[in-house]
C-alpha cells in the first residue's frame, strides 16, 4: 500500500483546509514519493533563476523586495532590526481610511542573540531577554510605512499562531527561570501581540496557558479552545495541550482572564513514537488537568499525572486547525534520544467532536530525505489553494510549493551564502505567509535575518 492509498483509506484526503488535501499534500512533501519528485520543476512556476544580487532565486516573472534586514535601523528609531527572523503572520488593517497590511515577525533570540529586540517602555517583559517581535506596516503598493518593536524582553520566540480575532500569539521556546542565563523573570510563556497597536497588548505573559517550551498554537474558532505543542529537547519529551479559556468568545486580552490547561492522555499509550500504521485510531482520548501550569518547581512534562501517566512525543512542532479538527506534527523520533521508537515524522489528527486521535501518516526509514522538502517547518496556504512550506534542513534551503494534487515544486531558494565558497551554508526559511488579498508572499530568511515580499503571476485557478 502506498502512503497516498493509506491516507485515502484513513480519510485524510478528505480532511482539508479551505478545500485542499492538507495532509495528502504534506504526505507527498515529507515522503519524497515518485509523484513529488516528478512534480519538482514541472509544476508550479518553472525553474528557479539565479538572482544576480545573490539574495533570492525565484521563477521567471516573479520579483522580490527586501522589506527589512537585520542590522538596519528600525524606522521607528528604536534601534536596529533584530536577528533571527522566525515565525510571522500578516493581518489586514486600515490607516487614515486606506487599507494596509500589518506583519508581525518573531525573533528567536536566545541569551546569546547577536542583535536583540530593543527594549521599549511599556512593551518589555524582561529587560535582560533579547527576543520578541517587530511589526511592519505596508501600504497597498507594498511600501513600508513603519517598522517598530511589538514586544521585547521575551526569549526564543520561535513560532506561535494567529487568533480568530486578529492578534498574534508569540511562543517562547524556553523555560528558563529568573536567575538563569541572566534573566530577571521566568520564561516559557505565550504573549499576545496586537499588530496594529502593540501598546494595546503590552508585554503580559498569558500564565494560565502554561510555562514550558512552547512551539506553536492553533485555535478552534468555534469553541475558542487553544491547542499548544511542546518541543522539549530531552526525555521526557513534550506533551500536547489544550487551553480552555474562561472567556471562549475571544477578543484582545480575553486570554488573560484565565482558564484550564490540560494535557492529552491516550489510554495505554505513554509514547506516540511506536505507532506506525496510518489510520491507527484511538478513541476515548482523555484530557487531564495540569497539576502546576506555572511549573514552579517541576517542568510540566515531569509532573505527576496520576497512576495512568500521560502521553509524550518527541519534537512536537507544527499545530494547525483544519475543518473540524486540529493537526499536530512530531517531526521525528530517535530511540538514541530516548524515544520508544524511531520515525522520520508523524502527522496526527485530533477530532474534538468524537474524542478520537488518528495517525494520518508515519514516515519510516524508507523515506528518501534527499528529495524536496527535507525538514519542513513553517507552512501556510497559497493563493492557488495549495501550500507553501519553509525548509529547515541541510544544504540548500527552499520554499516549496505543494499543488492540490500533491506535486512538489521549488518556489524560492535562499542565495545568501553564510558559509565559505568551499563549504557553503544557507540559512533556513521561516514565517511564510500571504497578504490578505493573496497577491504577495512574505517570507523570512532566518540568517542573515531578511524579510522578503514576493510578487508575480500567482495562479488563482
Amino acid at each position: 500500500m502506498t502512503r497516498r492509498q493509506a491516507l485515502a483509506r484513513s480519510g485524510a484526503l478528505g480532511a482539508g483546509i479551505a478545500g485542499i488535501s492538507f495532509t495528502g499534500a504534506l504526505s507527498e512533501l515529507f515522503a519524497g514519493t515518485a509523484a513529488a519528485q516528478s512534480g519538482l520543476g514541472h509544476s508550479g512556476y518553472g525553474p528557479l533563476i539565479p538572482d544576480p544580487n545573490g539574495l533570492l532565486d525565484l521563477p521567471k516573472g516573479f520579483r522580490y523586495q527586501v522589506l527589512s534586514r537585520e542590522g538596519d535601523p528600525l524606522r521607528s528609531g528604536e534601534g536596529q532590526v533584530p536577528s533571527n527572523h522566525d515565525g510571522m503572520s500578516a493581518f489586514p488593517g486600515r490607516r487614515g481610511g486606506a487599507r494596509v497590511v500589518h506583519l508581525v515577525r518573531n525573533h528567536e533570540n536566545r541569551h546569546t542573540g547577536r542583535i536583540p529586540v530593543p527594549a521599549v517602555e511599556g512593551l518589555t517583559y524582561d529587560p535582560m531577554a533579547k527576543g520578541g517581535c517587530t511589526s511592519l506596516t505596508l501600504d497597498a503598493r507594498g511600501k513600508v510605512l513603519s517598522e517598530r518593536v511589538a514586544i521585547a524582553g521575551t526569549a526564543v520566540n520561535c513560532a506561535g499562531g494567529p487568533t480568530p480575532w486578529g492578534t498574534w500569539l508569540t511562543c517562547e521556546e524556553n523555560e528558563d527561570k529568573a536567575g538563569t542565563n541572566g534573566y530577571t523573570k521566568d520564561h516559557g510563556f505565550i504573549f499576545e501581540v496586537d499588530a496594529a497597536d502593540p501598546h494595546r497588548s503590552g508585554a503580559v505573559p498569558l500564565t494560565a496557558m502554561g510555562r514550558f517550551q512552547h512551539e506553536a498554537i492553533a485555535v478552534d474558532p468555534k469553541r475558542g479552545v487553544v491547542y499548544e505543542t511542546e518541543d522539549a529537547f530531552e526525555r521526557p519529551f513534550g506533551l500536547f495541550y489544550r487551553f480552555l479559556p474562561d472567556k471562549p468568545k475571544g477578543g484582545l486580552g480575553s486570554l488573560r482572564a484565565g482558564g484550564r490547561l490540560q494535557a492529552m492522555r491516550v489510554p495505554g499509550v505513554p509514547d506516540l513514537s511506536p505507532i506506525q500504521d496510518p489510520g491507527a485510531c484511538f478513541e476515548g482520548i482523555e484530557w487531564v488537568d495540569v497539576p502546576d501550569p506555572l511549573a514552579t518547581q517541576t517542568a510540566i512534562r515531569h509532573q505527576d499525572f496520576g497512576p495512568k501517566g500521560i502521553t509524550h512525543a518527541q519534537k512536537l512542532e507544527g499545530c494547525y486547525w483544519g475543518g473540524r479538527c486540529v493537526y499536530f506534527v512530531s517531526s521525528f523520533a530517535r530511540s538514541a534520544d530516548g524515544s520508544a521508537a524511531d520515525h522520520y515524522g508523524q502527522i496526527w489528527r485530533y477530532d474534538p467532536d468524537h474524542r478520537t486521535l488518528t495517525l494520518v501518516i508515519a514516515f519510516g526509514p524508507d523515506t528518501d530525505l534527499q528529495l524536496p522538502g527535507e525538514s519542513p517547518d513553517n507552512i501556510c496556504l497559497a493563493p492557488t489553494g495549495g501550500l507553501m512550506v519553509c525548509e529547515d534542513g541541510n544544504g540548500a534551503q527552499h520554499v516549496y510549493g505543494v499543488t492540490r494534487k500533491g506535486a512538489v515544486y521549488a518556489m524560492a531558494r535562499n542565495a545568501q551564502n553564510i558559509g565559505t565558497p568551499d563549504e557553503p551554508e544557507w540559512g533556513e526559511f521561516a514565517g511564510v505567509t500571504f497578504s490578505p488579498d493573496g497577491d504577495t508572499m512574505y517570507v523570512n530568511c532566518y540568517a542573515p535575518g531578511t524579510t522578503f515580499a514576493v510578487t508575480g503571476p500567482w495562479r488563482r485557478s
